[in-house]
């Protein structure tokens, strides 16, 4: 197990990001994020990423001993008593354990090479800059087989503390790509391998999103909940699908909206499956 140091304050440098996660910025610039709450702790210490370090209570500690064995903390492990942690932002806010990850390095592109039969399916995000919203999207995706949740340059950042605290952790597990032009991006999947580009855009032409056909390869885009998906993104979509609403009510949560989207992709490509399955047997 890593090194482990009993704390009587919080004056260690090793634990200066503890004390300004409130300031994201400095954050992202050294590539890091807060993980926060019981869960999300977990699903980081399952999971593949780096942990920097562990700031924990004794009773905590006891009951990740088993999984921290087999991972490196490069900072260390850190225990404080719960009135010490209370210091920080409020105990109840984060369940009395912590820790600090590295962001993964994850290009601008990514691999669309086919394998078998395959079907990818995408989320592109344009716009969308609450990180609260941001993070229930990633928890969406994951929970419905996205390949990879594309964060166009107008987004914020999917691993502010916020969102990752909303994904439930399941950003540790969902491919992110960052793209530095979004338009380019969705232009060049198009071109080059063939992906239909579906914008969910409640307006004048957009079909039922039940109606729509969503199998193959597809990159779903979602705009904020004020402005919508901006012009420019909109131009290199394929076609517009919408969620039918009772009359007075013309949007939902952008987070909401993506569950239910997604949600019909899964079902059609479901269908799919057990229609080649048939075909093939």
């Amino acid at each position: 197990m890593a090194n482990i140091t009993r704390l009587q304050s919080l004056d260690l440098p090793e634990l200066e990001p503890y004390l300004t996660m409130r300031r994201p910025i400095g954050h992202r610039e050294r590539g890091i994020f807060i993980a926060e709450g019981e869960k999300v702790v977990r699903r980081l210490v399952e999971s593949e990423l780096k942990i920097v370090s562990i700031l924990l209570t004794e009773e905590w500690l006891v009951e990740y001993s088993p999984l921290l064995e087999r991972r490196i903390v490069e900072a260390g492990i850190f225990v404080a008593g719960k009135r010490l942690l209370e210091e920080i932002v409020g105990y109840k806010l984060h369940q009395g354990i912590m820790a600090i990850g590295r962001v993964p390095e994850k290009p601008d592109q990514f691999d669309l090479e086919k394998k078998s039969d395959e079907q990818y399916l995408f989320v592109a995000v344009d716009g969308v800059a609450n990180s609260e919203n941001m993070g229930v999207i990633v928890r969406n995706c994951a929970a419905f087989g996205v390949d990879a949740l594309i964060v166009g340059e107008t987004s914020c950042d999917p691993y502010l503390r916020r969102s990752v605290r909303n994904s439930m952790g399941t950003i540790f597990s969902l491919p992110i790509v960052r793209s530095t032009k979004l338009v380019t991006t969705i232009e060049s999947m198009r071109r080059e391998h063939g992906v239909r580009v579906v914008a969910a855009n409640p307006r004048d032409g957009s079909v039922d999103v039940a109606k729509a056909d969503l199998s193959g390869d597809v990159c779903v885009v979602f705009g904020s909940e004020g402005e919508g998906i901006s012009p420019q993104v909109l131009s290199v979509c394929d076609t517009m699908v919408e969620i039918p609403m009772q009359r007075g009510v013309d949007s939902i949560n952008v987070g909401s909206s993506v569950g239910v989207i997604l949600y019909e992709c899964a079902r059609q490509r479901s269908i799919g499956k057990r229609e080649r399955s048939r075909v093939i047997h």
